[in-house]
């Protein structure tokens, strides 16, 4: 039985990695759950799994757990943190020999990377992780000696394609995106595009601020700096293809003119899945690929022009340091603003493109410095959303 501890526990991938966990009985426990101000979720997942430390937003909420789970009867109760401090503490958790890193935001950078720092195996989820501080992150997997493996489903499937050659066989890598579901909208109409149209993701469900990435393609930018950091490739070496059906996850084409794609249906689970129990395959049950519904697989070219953030994440991939950390700055800050109503959807990519317009060149050489670039960017974009008002802003 493996121990694990999982940052983002009441999120989207944390849920579904307790529904894997409690699908492979016997095979995990769970230790270290960390979630924000969802204690709804946060209570049950405590009285099915009973961790040894949990961790919430705020000292208020800390509180207020305490007191849940003292009137449900609950004893003994676990060990109660909040804040920074206690997302480290779940992710240093003594017994924890893997920390599933799905929190969304930089919030779970700096608890991922001194887990890392600790020997622990990573199941990564967090995009920000390898976005903003890639190579300071990748520099202590190497020290370790230990497996950082990828969750999200692109990555994933890259991972599973790797094992069929060695790193000097690859081509190219070819990442997969669905397009999201402003692929077809005529581009004169995306000036007007609300929030309710921009989370209707044709085929994933996710949290909000990856399914706007996903409309703007921000998320395969993320991706592709991604996937340099992990599979030691050049920018060159690895492209992006729109494949509306999400079927295929990722490719991988070698040397020889073999490509080796990975299929699955739309459902973290088989990743997430992937991620714990590696190097083995365990058999699960209602995570299979229809074969009857796969009519057809489709393949389309991606226009910068309809999605300019995939355009502004290589270009701060080329340019490294500061810049992959204020591009996933400014776009989280950008997002929210308009989830919020304050910013046009057009204008998230104006923002972001502003505020690396106005990041100065810096090298990262701690994980300060990651931070306060970070903080750096978040107050730049927010200097930038309030130039551009909200007079465009869909609402």
């Amino acid at each position: 039985m493996k121990n694990i501890s999982i940052l983002g526990c009441t999120g989207s991938i944390g849920r579904q990695t307790l529904a894997v966990v409690e699908a492979l009985a016997g095979q995990f426990r769970v230790v270290g759950l960390a979630a924000g101000s969802n204690l709804d979720e946060l209570v049950g997942q405590i009285e099915r799994h009973r961790p040894e430390v949990v961790s919430v937003a705020a000292a208020a909420l800390a509180n207020e757990l305490a007191g849940r789970l003292r009137e449900k009867g609950f004893a003994p109760l676990p060990a109660i943190h909040h804040g920074r401090e206690g997302m480290l503490a779940v992710g240093t958790q003594g017994a924890a020999e893997i920390v599933v890193s799905a929190a969304v935001g930089v919030v779970g950078l700096e608890a991922t990377y001194e887990a890392i720092k600790l020997g622990k195996v990573i199941a990564l989820s967090n995009k920000e992780v390898l976005v903003a501080a890639g190579e300071l992150v990748m520099a202590a997997v190497e020290k370790s000696g230990k497996e950082l493996l990828p969750v999200d489903s692109e990555h994933n499937a890259v991972h599973q394609c790797l094992r069929g050659g060695t790193h000097g066989e690859v081509l190219r890598i070819i990442l997969t995106a669905s397009g999201g579901p402003f692929r077809k909208t005529p581009l004169k109409d995306l000036a007007h595009v609300t929030t309710e149209q921009a989370l209707a993701h044709p085929n994933w469900r996710m949290g909000n601020r990856i399914t706007i990435d996903s409309a703007t393609m921000m998320n395969k930018g993320f991706e592709v700096i991604e996937a340099r950091w992990l599979f030691g490739m050049r920018p060159e070496q690895i492209e992006v293809v729109i494949h509306p059906q999400s079927t295929i996850h990722s490719m991988v084409e070698y040397v020889d003119g073999s490509v080796l794609a990975q299929l699955g249906p739309t459902d973290m689970r088989m990743p997430i899945q992937y991620a714990l129990t590696y190097p083995a395959r365990v058999a699960t049950a209602g995570v299979q690929l229809n074969w009857s519904k796969l009519k057809r697989l489709d393949f389309e070219k991606v226009s910068t022009r309809r999605f300019p953030c995939l355009r502004l994440a290589r270009e701060a991939m080329k340019k490294g340091g500061a810049w992959p950390c204020a591009l996933n700055a400014a776009d989280e800050v950008a997002v929210a603003a308009f989830l919020g109503g304050r910013l046009a959807f057009l204008g998230i990519a104006e923002v972001i493109e502003r505020v690396l317009e106005r990041t100065a060149k810096t090298k990262f050489g701690s994980m300060e410095d990651v931070v306060a670039a970070d903080r750096e960017a978040r107050k730049v974009a927010g200097e930038e959303i309030g130039r551009l008002g909200v007079k465009s802003a869909s609402v």
